[in-house]
C-alpha cells in the first residue's frame, strides 16, 4: 500500500473503537443499567432507537450541503476535521454522566454520533483521492478489516478495567465504563493524526468566488443528475434498505441481547470476538470481490443478514447470541466495505464529496428508519424480538432492487 492509502485506512483504525464502545458494547449497557435505570426495559430501548434516529437525520440533512462545499480545493480534510473534534469531544463528555440522566446521556450521545457520522462523510470522499478504482474494493477493504481489529485494542483495555476495576483504583465497573469513554476518545484522536498529515484532495472542483451560492447550485444540479442516472439511483435506493438494515443491528444488538437476557460481561466477550473474526473476513469479501465481482459478494452479504435476522427472533441462550454475533462478523465489513467502493466506482471523482454526501444522506435516512422500526415494534408489541424481527423487510427490498444495478467492472 502506499502512504496515503495506509494513513487512509488507519482512520478506520482509529474510528472503529467509537463504533464498538459508543455505538454497539460499553455505552448501550452503561444506558440502559445506569443512566436510564429508571426506565422499563422495552421503553429504554425504543428511546435507545428513537435518539439514534434524531442523530442519523441531524447528519443526513447536512451530509450533501456540507459535501458539495467540501469538494472545493483543500475543504474537504477541514470538514473532517471539524466532525472529528466534535465525536471526539462528545465521546469524552459521556463520561460525565450520573444515574438516571438519561437525556442528558442521550444528548450527549448524539453529539458524539453526529461527529462521528460526520467526519465519515469525508473519509469515505477521500477513497478516491487516495487509490485506483482498481484497488479500490482491496483498500476499502481493508479499511473495514483493520478498523475491527485496532478497535479490539482499546476495547480489551476498557473490559479488563471493568471487570477488574480495582486495579486502576477505581470503584467499581460503572467508574471503569465512564473511563472507557476516555480512551476511547484519545484512541480516535492519536490515530487519526496520520491521514491529517498525509492525505491530500487530488480531486477537487475549481476555485469559486461564491463557494456557498455555487454550492448550492451544485446541489440542485446534482439532485437532478443522480434522478437522471439512473444506475447511481438505483444503486442507492437498493443501499437505502439493505444498508439500513445492517446499521439498525449495529445500533441495538447489545440492547436487544440484554433485553432477552445475555449477561453484560458475555455481551462483551461476545462482541470482542465478533471484531477479531470480522477482520479476516472483510478482507475475504474485498479479494473475492476481485475475482467475481463486488455486486455478487453485497448479495452473499444480505442473504446472510437476512437469516441471522430472522435468526435472531428465536434466540433464548447465551449460545444464540454467539451464533447471532459470528454471522455478523461474517458479512458486516464486507457489506459496507464493498458498497463504499462500488459506489466510488459509479460517480465523478472531483465530485466525490458531494455524491458521497448523497451516499451518507440515504444511508443516514436509511439508519433513521430502521432504529424507528424497532423501537415502535417493541414498544407497541412489549417485545424486542418483534422490533428486531420488523427488519428483515428491509434486506428483502435492498437485495431485490440490487439487482437492477448495472456494475461497471475495472
Amino acid at each position: 500500500m502506499t502512504k496515503q492509502e495506509r494513513s487512509w485506512v488507519l482512520y478506520d483504525w482509529a474510528n472503529s473503537a467509537f463504533s464498538v464502545a459508543i455505538t454497539t458494547a460499553i455505552f448501550p449497557l452503561f444506558f440502559k443499567a445506569y443512566a436510564a435505570v429508571d426506565l422499563p426495559n422495552n421503553v429504554s430501548t425504543a428511546y435507545w432507537g428513537y435518539w439514534n434516529s434524531i442523530a442519523t437525520f441531524i447528519i443526513a440533512i447536512l451530509a450533501p450541503i456540507l459535501g458539495t462545499i467540501a469538494d472545493y480545493k483543500n475543504r474537504k480534510k477541514r470538514f473532517l476535521a471539524f466532525f472529528w473534534i466534535m465525536g471526539i469531544m462528545g465521546t469524552g463528555l459521556l463520561s460525565l454522566i450520573n444515574e438516571g440522566q438519561w437525556i442528558m446521556a442521550l444528548t450527549i450521545y448524539v453529539i458524539s454520533l453526529v461527529g462521528f457520522s460526520g467526519a465519515n462523510v469525508f473519509y469515505d470522499a477521500f477513497l478516491v483521492d487516495v487509490t485506483s478504482d482498481e484497488r479500490m474494493d482491496w483498500v476499502s477493504s481493508n479499511g473495514f478489516a483493520w478498523g475491527y481489529l485496532g478497535s479490539t485494542i482499546p476495547f480489551i483495555i476498557s473490559i479488563i478495567f471493568i471487570l477488574k476495576p480495582s486495579i486502576i483504583g477505581l470503584n467499581g465497573d460503572i467508574e471503569a465504563q465512564k473511563f472507557s469513554f476516555v480512551i476511547t476518545a484519545l484512541w480516535w484522536g492519536i490515530f487519526t493524526i496520520p491521514l491529517l498529515l498525509n492525505v491530500k484532495q487530488k480531486n477537487y472542483i475549481p476555485p469559486s468566488k461564491t463557494p456557498i451560492k455555487d454550492s448550492f447550485e451544485r446541489l440542485t444540479k446534482t439532485i437532478s443528475n443522480i434522478r437522471s442516472n439512473k444506475n447511481i439511483f438505483i444503486f442507492l435506493i437498493a443501499y437505502f434498505f439493505y444498508i439500513d438494515g445492517v446499521g439498525t443491528i449495529i445500533k441495538m444488538a447489545t440492547s436487544y441481547g440484554s433485553d432477552v437476557g445475555i449477561a453484560t460481561n458475555d455481551l462483551l466477550i461476545i462482541l470482542l470476538v465478533t471484531q477479531f473474526v470480522a477482520f479476516p473476513f472483510a478482507l475475504i469479501y474485498g479479494k473475492l470481490a476481485h475475482k467475481v465481482s463486488a455486486k455478487f459478494m453485497l448479495f452473499i452479504g444480505i442473504g446472510i443478514y437476512t437469516v441471522l435476522t430472522i435468526y435472531a427472533y428465536f434466540i433464548n441462550s447465551t449460545f444464540d447470541f454467539w451464533v447471532l454475533a459470528m454471522l455478523v462478523a461474517s458479512s458486516q465489513g464486507g457489506i459496507q466495505a464493498l458498497s463504499r467502493s462500488l459506489y466510488g466506482k459509479l460517480i465523478p471523482k472531483e465530485k466525490s464529496a458531494e455524491f458521497y454526501g448523497f451516499y451518507n444522506i440515504f444511508g443516514k435516512f436509511a439508519a433513521v428508519l430502521g432504529p424507528f422500526l424497532v423501537g415502535f415494534f417493541s414498544q407497541i408489541s412489549g417485545s424486542s424480538r418483534t422490533g428486531i424481527f420488523s427488519i428483515v423487510v428491509l434486506f428483502v427490498i435492498g437485495g431485490l432492487v440490487l439487482t437492477r444495478v448495472k456494475e461497471r467492472r475495472v
